[in-house]
This record gives C-alpha cells, sequence and structure tokens, in this order.
C-alpha cells in the first residue's frame, strides 16, 4: 500500500449542545453568589434585556410581585406580545434623565480634579496591604543581622528551599553548589535562619524542629526533650509505659511531657499559609415555622430582569429592516429563554429541596443522627428529571439547616440497614462511631471489634475494616495511640 495523504469523507453522528442548552445548564449549576455574574454578561451582550431596581413592584413587560422573585417564562412572553401603552412611563424617565445630565454638569464644571486630589487617590492605592508571606517575614528579619553579601544571598536561596511546613528540602552542600556559594557562608547562613521567627524554621525534620522549639524556651534539658531526642519512634507510637521504662519515670510524668510536647508547633510556616476558607452563601434556607418546614430560595444574587419594549415597539411599527428586525427576533428569544431558565432552576431546587426535606426529615428534627441513606436517582424519579439534572442543581450550593449549613451533596449517601429494618446513612454511622470514642474510658478505649460488637447489640451490622476506615477518615487515632496511663 503506498503512503501519502489522502482526503476522506466520513458521515458521524454527533451530539451537539445548543449554545442556549449550554447556557441553561451553565445557570443550573452556579451557586448563587456566581450567579449574578453569569446573568450580568448576557445583559452586556442583548440589549433587549434591562435590569429592574431591587425595589420596584413592577416589570414594564413582566410584572411580578412585591417579594422580588423573578418573573417566569410565561410572563416575559405575554407581557412582550400585548399591546400596551409606556408613553407616560418613557416621558417621566426622559425627564428624569435630563434633570439628572444637567445636576452632573454643574457638579463637574464646579468641581476639578487638581494635582493634590490625584495624589491623595494614589495615597489610598498604595495603601491597600496584602498579608505577608513566610518569605517576607525571614528576609526582612534577615536585613537585620550581621550577615555578610554572600550569606545574605545564601539564605536568599535557604528560605526558597522551604517546603509548606517551613522544613528545609535540600542539603546546605546542595544550596552551595546551586548558589556557587562556599559550603561554609551557607552554613552560617542556615544557623541564621534557624534564630528567625517563627521558632523551628530551617529545621531538617519534626525531631530538629521540635528541640529548637524547646531550647528557645530553655527547656533544651527537660523531659519532653530527652524524649524527642531519644525515644523520638516510640513517641510517635505513643508507647507510653515503654517511655516511662526507658526513662525510669512514671506515666504521670510522661503523660505531662506530652503536654509539653503537644503545645508546639509541628509545622512554623503553617500560619503564613494562603487561607483556603471560602465564603459561603446557601442557596437555599429551611426552617421550621408553625407546624411545617419553610423553604425559601436566596434570590438575594439574582437581579430582576424584563425585556424592553421599546424594540418591540419598533418591530410592530415596521421601522426596522429585515437584518435589524430578525436581530432582535433573535435577542427576544434569547432574552426569554434566559428569564425561562432562571426560573427554571429556581423551580428545580425547590423540588429537590422539598424531596431532600421529605426523605431526610429525621435529620431536621434530630440532626446528623437521623441522616438516611438517599441518592439522587430516587429524587430523580420523585421530581420528574434525569439524575444528571438533579446532579448539576446541587452541584457546589449549600443549605441552611436548624443544625447548621450543609452542602446539598452531604445528603446523599449510601448506608446500612438494621435488623430492626431502619436504614442508617454513612455518616450517621460515623457519627455514632465518633460519639462511642468521645465517651469511652481513656485508660480502656474502645478497640474496632468492641465498636463492631456494640453496633451488632444495636442491630446494626458492619465489618471491622469498615469501622477503621471511617474511623481513619474521621482523624480519630488508634485504641493504642488513644490509651492514657496512670
Amino acid at each position: 500500500m503506498s503512503q501519502g495523504l489522502h482526503q476522506v469523507q466520513k458521515q458521524t453522528q454527533q451530539l451537539v449542545l445548543a449554545p442556549q442548552l449550554r447556557q441553561s445548564l451553565k445557570i443550573l449549576q452556579v451557586p448563587a453568589m456566581e450567579l449574578r455574574n453569569t446573568i450580568l454578561e448576557e445583559l452586556q451582550s442583548n440589549p433587549l434585556l434591562e435590569e429592574l431596581p431591587g425595589d420596584s413592584a413592577l416589570s414594564i413587560d413582566n410584572p411580578t410581585g412585591e417579594n422580588g422573585t423573578t418573573p417566569n417564562a410565561e410572563e416575559a412572553s405575554t407581557g412582550v406580545d400585548k399591546e400596551m401603552d409606556f408613553g407616560d412611563d418613557y416621558r417621566i424617565l426622559n425627564e428624569l434623565n435630563e434633570d439628572w445630565k444637567e445636576f452632573y454638569s454643574q457638579e463637574s464644571s464646579n468641581n476639578v480634579f487638581t494635582s493634590d486630589d490625584a495624589e491623595r487617590r494614589q495615597h489610598f492605592f498604595d495603601s491597600l496591604v496584602s498579608e505577608t508571606s513566610l518569605q517576607e517575614h525571614l528576609l526582612s528579619q534577615a536585613k537585620l543581622t550581621e550577615l555578610d553579601e554572600e550569606e545574605m544571598t545564601a539564605i536568599q536561596y535557604l528560605v526558597g528551599s522551604l517546603d509548606d511546613r517551613g522544613f528545609l528540602t535540600t542539603t546546605p552542600s546542595d544550596i552551595a553548589l546551586m548558589a556557587n556559594l562556599p559550603l561554609k557562608k551557607v552554613q552560617v547562613a542556615l544557623e541564621s535562619l534557624k534564630t528567625l521567627d517563627p521558632p523551628g524554621i530551617g529545621s531538617a525534620d519534626l525531631r530538629e524542629c521540635l528541640l529548637v522549639q524547646l531550647r528557645i524556651k530553655r527547656q533544651s534539658q527537660s523531659l519532653a526533650a530527652h524524649i524527642i531526642r531519644e525515644h523520638f519512634d516510640l513517641l510517635l507510637r505513643r508507647r507510653i509505659p515503654e517511655i516511662s521504662r526507658k526513662v525510669g519515670t512514671t506515666p504521670e510524668d510522661v503523660h505531662e511531657a506530652l503536654e509539653v510536647i503537644s503545645g508546639l508547633d509541628p509545622a512554623p510556616a503553617r500560619r503564613f499559609s494562603e487561607d483556603q476558607n471560602r465564603v459561603v452563601d446557601p442557596d437555599v434556607k429551611v426552617e421550621e415555622g408553625e407546624g411545617e418546614w419553610i423553604i425559601t430560595l436566596n434570590n438575594d444574587y439574582i437581579p430582576r430582569l424584563r425585556l424592553s419594549s421599546a424594540y418591540k415597539e419598533l418591530i410592530a411599527k415596521g421601522q426596522l429592516n429585515p437584518k435589524e428586525k430578525e436581530y432582535v427576533q433573535d435577542k427576544l428569544r434569547s432574552g426569554k429563554f434566559l428569564i425561562s431558565s432562571i426560573e427554571q432552576r429556581q423551580q428545580t431546587l425547590e423540588r429537590i429541596t422539598r424531596e431532600i426535606l421529605k426523605f431526610q426529615e429525621d435529620f431536621f428534627h434530630n440532626g446528623i443522627s437521623g441522616l438516611k441513606p438517599l441518592t439522587m436517582n430516587q429524587v430523580a424519579q420523585e421530581v420528574g428529571v434525569h439524575e444528571t439534572t438533579v446532579s448539576r442543581a446541587i452541584a457546589n450550593k449549600y443549605m441552611d439547616t436548624p443544625h447548621g449549613v450543609f452542602d446539598f451533596k452531604f445528603f446523599f449517601t449510601p448506608g446500612y440497614q438494621s435488623g430492626d429494618g431502619r436504614t442508617m446513612s454513612n455518616t450517621s454511622v460515623k457519627d455514632t462511631i465518633a460519639n462511642l470514642i468521645e465517651n469511652e474510658n481513656p485508660e480502656k478505649p474502645l478497640s474496632d471489634q468492641e465498636i463492631v460488637n456494640i453496633l451488632a447489640e444495636k442491630q446494626l451490622k458492619i465489618a471491622r475494616r469498615t469501622v477503621a476506615k471511617y474511623r481513619e477518615e474521621m482523624g480519630i487515632l488508634p485504641t493504642n495511640l488513644r490509651r492514657r496511663y496512670r
């Protein structure tokens, strides 16, 4: 067979999402705080869409109630298609517009932007500060030391080689080769780095980090320092009886030393790490009313939209050429679809919330212990949509409940069935295990098998390895590390 380039025709079928469908899916998926930006993007590209003031009680083409809810697509369609006279409204708006123009022209003529104003404005911008990074914090201290030029260069390389915990990830010899500096200079810079704040910075490992902090506290000869230096492996495994025998002291003294060690910082650079906390604004709030649960959707970030009647009048009067008419009609359909998508999003979210409330009513009354197994398919069947629609609708969304703010996905979890026919979700089982461990005797902590036996007495059969997995997921130590000795 000859090799070369050939043209071949091939007919295939491929599912392509229309632009409007993509927009609808995007509106369904985004949380409340991001929804406004999505709508504002469409407002900028569609001249037929107008945003109503937050306190408006009436939309020209789309009447709405005083509660500020988004008008639905049917209202938008009938409002645009009906013949209505808005001459008085436009006359009032024009008069207000002229008044504002005159006011601003007078203000601009009386107020001149001077160089002093520009300097003051720049001062405000320069006054904006950001959090100090670990590198900035360390180098600002290094400038106050008596290091020479080469040693300052070395300390800059050392600071750049610290990991997220503040430990030095490379050896001084490697840094000396990398920076083309004498090893002696790098070693002097490293010793200087270890004297800086925060204590323990620049250590090679956790043991050295803890010992440096004890040295700064003048506790280098304490029992805590001795345990770290000589019995660090036993300390990590919390083998208190063995430590007590090896150091020749009582378990009580070892416990006191462990209390001192627990007050040290195992990761000195952690407080300089970027704050990963996010501001969460719940999309739905569920609260108990008089004998019933009240569902309130968050409409604070959803602009109230209407379709401009001015363009409708242009079409009705025949003042547009065919291309202009086609453009206006296309934007009209796009605007109707946007309003419909917003309304459908809110309705879908409310219906899903109502079904979650029906399935998880015990949770809303009693908390996490009442959480039951629930799948998205169960809710989808009740709501009358596909399972993927439920998945998109709850993505990145939160619910404000009487027991706190939870991700919507929190309510969807597999579970177990007890011997008496009751079902418990994985989250409820974890909560039960956590409560058992919290109330255990610290001198005789429960083993994983003992927890299995207790759950079996409650008609809940679960494997020991499952208990161990749940305990590790919750960050709970094993039995030997939880035991306290007298």
